[in-house]
């Protein structure tokens, strides 16, 4: 097959690493421990690692075989894809010879992505004032707990629970109960969902704990059919000592309530795609600095820099240091595409139906990789997995039989190189 066209497999080396908060694990140390729920392959309280584990292992496989006929393949493993693709933008040009990107980063079965979203995260800073806390008053610890956050570009659209903007609800406009802020920790990695917040805080006026089970009740109504395992507990702790000033803890919880989260515009051309999106990820007040960490989303470059505006403008006005780091193009579709034509025929004979072929709301390097190599002919597919970048992460058995028989015959009919 040396006729053929050069075939460049990718995939990207890195995981999101999460854990519950019950679960004790040490990412630099420990492996996973997977199992097998019938037909899915399950980690124990953590991510698994299929995204983009199972892109890897079938690369791996491909170039170990002695026996799967296939064109020249040039094989790229990225790092550090979901900490900001450091390893597809120090890519050089002019390295690679194929004419083909099969990017192994899609998490459907069913699906071809021939498009994605750019991102850019917006990262801010403030110096707060530190107060003695009111004497008589006692320390409480609040938890947030049990939502199933998730990937969020892909799962941003569900509607599921942000914990950073529900703890913001049971702290906001809480002046008459006397309650001062002390610490907030909530969520975990910028392109996750947050699924966990925790709070300290001091209260004079204990008539709070009634206000809490009210607020309480109310965020789990909300929720109720979205996040049926969202759990929000208070409980006593040691006071501390020092609380935010009651002017600052106005203005950071009033900034929370007012930045924008979750879909911020559908697409006008794709039918349910979203186009526009923005996440609040990190929450973080403690000894004196109050910082938050969100991602921004976008197939269109425009839109994207407007919604990272439109957050960074809110914390600016409450006096944060705003800055956006990070950003990466997104990838315009070629609906022409050559090997989206040759898939889209073999799926068919394969498995009698059509493909969806569609662009997707996650952050693909497919945007990056294609402007270092415009020429490049470019496709995204793999196995279903659900649940990505959460402790919920899972990968169907089935599913990555039917994507490695699939990818095998793809490769045995990449066309010439005429």
């Amino acid at each position: 097959m040396e006729g053929r066209k050069t075939v460049v497999m990718q995939a990207h080396l890195d995981m999101v690493h999460q854990k519950n908060s019950d679960t004790e694990f040490d990412f630099n140390s420990e492996g996973i421990i997977s199992y097998i729920d019938n037909d899915w392959v399950k980690a124990k309280g953590t991510t698994l690692g299929a995204d983009n584990g199972m892109g890897v292992a079938s690369i791996m496989a491909v170039l170990a075989s002695k026996e799967i006929p296939h064109p020249a393949i040039e094989a790229l493993f990225t790092i550090d894809e979901e900490t900001g693709m450091t390893g597809a933008f120090e890519l050089e040009q002019g390295i690679l010879d194929g004419k083909i990107l099969l990017n192994l980063d899609t998490e459907d079965d069913d699906e071809f992505s021939i498009g994605c979203a750019g991102g850019i995260d917006t990262n801010t800073f403030y110096e707060y004032n530190q107060v003695p806390a009111i004497v008589g008053s006692k320390g409480y610890r609040i938890s947030i707990t049990g939502l199933k956050g998730g990937h969020s570009g892909m799962d941003i659209h569900l509607g599921r629970g942000n914990a950073n903007k529900l703890m913001n609800r049971l702290l906001f406009d809480t002046d008459q109960f006397g309650l001062r802020l002390a610490e907030i920790d909530g969520g975990s990695l910028r392109n996750a969902i947050p699924r966990e917040s925790f709070s300290i805080i001091s209260i004079l006026d204990e008539t709070y704990l009634k206000e809490f089970e009210t607020r309480a009740s109310i965020l789990k109504s909300e929720y109720k059919f979205i996040e049926s395992d969202l759990d929000i507990t208070i409980q006593p702790c040691e006071n501390p000592t020092h609380v935010m000033s009651i002017n600052d803890q106005t203005k950071l919880t009033h900034a929370i309530n007012a930045v924008q989260n979750g879909v911020y515009c559908m697409s006008a051309t794709i039918p349910n795609l979203v186009e526009t999106s923005t996440s609040l990820a990190r929450v973080i007040v403690k000894e004196g600095e109050f910082r938050t960490q969100s991602l921004q989303r976008s197939s269109v470059e425009s839109a994207k820099i407007d919604v990272a505006n439109a957050v960074g403008s809110v914390f600016n006005l409450m006096g944060c240091m705003v800055e956006h780091t990070g950003s990466y193009p997104g990838w315009e579709p070629n609906p022409n595409s050559e090997i989206l034509k040759l898939m889209i025929d073999k799926y068919g004979t394969l498995f009698n139906e059509a493909p969806k072929v569609q662009a997707c709301h996650a952050g693909l390097e497919c945007g990056i990789l294609g402007e270092k190599y415009p020429s490049w002919d470019m496709i995204s597919f793999g196995p279903t997995i659900k649940n990505p970048h959460s402790p919920d992460e899972k990968v169907n058995i089935k599913s990555v039989q039917k994507f490695w028989s699939f990818l095998k015959d793809v490769l045995k009919d990449i066309p010439t190189d005429s």
